[in-house]
């Protein structure tokens, strides 16, 4: 896939701080939809999962913030997984507005955590590769 996946959000009036801004815990929720949707995309439901005895965690996560959303906006956040090799992989996020105008980045270390040995597994990639029914929606092609 070329273009990393992507999932559209209102913000909801519930969502702000006191500033009148997203409340900086929202980005992190933003995301968490964000990685869900493109896993559901690519065939991988948190049952089936569970039921293959792995499920994916963030272990790292870094959100540089760039402008400020408010009530009535909507967001593109996308999803991105960078595959290194070993335990491990890179999440890279992106918050951008309908207009284009970039809001703020996410970046982040992930695995996949072995259910019942509560251990990261050795191989992700193959793992995620092995386990969806379309793969590219996460730069596994």
């Amino acid at each position: 896939m070329s273009q990393p996946f992507r999932v559209r959000i209102a913000v909801r009036g519930y969502e702000l701080d006191v500033q009148g801004h997203v409340n900086q815990a929202v980005y992190l929720q933003y995301a968490e939809h964000a990685r869900w949707e493109c896993l559901r995309a690519a065939g991988l439901h948190p049952d089936a999962l569970r039921a293959a005895g792995v499920g994916p965690v963030q272990l790292e996560c870094t959100i540089r913030y760039l402008r400020e959303l408010r009530a009535g906006d909507e967001v593109d956040v996308s999803c991105g997984f960078v595959w290194r090799g070993g335990k491990t992989f890179r999440l890279e996020q992106e918050y951008v507005r309908v207009d284009g105008t970039p809001v703020a980045q996410l970046t982040g270390v992930g695995g996949m955590l072995d259910l019942h040995t509560r251990r990261l597994v050795a191989d992700p990639a193959e793992r995620f590769r092995s386990l969806a029914s379309s793969p590219a929606h996460l730069g596994l092609d």
